[in-house]
């Protein structure tokens, strides 16, 4: 009777240390699941972002990356709304060079909510003064080059809904100058 008693304890403790190993691989797993799709949904928001401010793109692509309730508070979107976005009034954009830089994401496989810390720069804007506004960029001190894009860390806060997760809100916590 000892000898079975010793055995089942033996299995139960093994079955024990192989279920919690099981359970920090299947947590990791989803944690680098969610974090992997974060970092997609906040590279192509951003980059939509930024071509909706700069060359004027339709903003109902943006509901697929953020909230509609921060797509109407949003002050860079709101000055391309507008008509107030240096970029469209004056300039010809063709193309942007626009990255990203996760520094921090944590989401709990359990969660419907995640929060992240990113930097967002445009090293390169591909662009020309539009011939009509010559004078007009002259008159305001800028060069015949697109201003350069004011690059900013965020504070990210993300919701899951529906099974993808969107950009609820965006907090610049710091300016870089580069």
């Amino acid at each position: 009777m000892k000898f079975v008693r010793r055995f089942v304890w033996y299995i139960a403790g093994r079955l024990l240390i192989i279920c919690c190993i099981l359970g920090v691989m299947t947590t990791a797993f989803y944690f680098a699941m969610n974090a992997a799709n974060i970092q997609i949904i906040l590279k192509d928001g951003m980059a939509k972002r930024a071509q909706v401010v700069m060359m004027g793109e339709s903003e109902s692509a943006l509901t697929s990356y953020f909230s509609s309730a921060y797509i109407s508070r949003d002050p860079l979107l709101a000055q391309a709304r507008n008509g107030e976005s240096v970029y469209q009034n004056h300039y010809s954009i063709t193309g942007i060079d626009h990255r990203i830089s996760m520094d921090w994401v944590w989401c709990w496989p359990w969660e419907d909510t995640a929060r992240a810390t990113m930097q967002e720069s445009i090293p390169r804007i591909d662009g020309k003064v539009k011939s009509a506004s010559r004078d007009d960029v002259e008159a305001m001190g800028l060069t015949s080059a697109p201003p350069r894009w004011q690059s900013c860390e965020y504070d990210v806060l993300l919701s899951r809904e529906n099974g993808r997760w969107i950009i609820k809100n965006m907090t610049v916590t710091e300016i870089i100058n580069e």
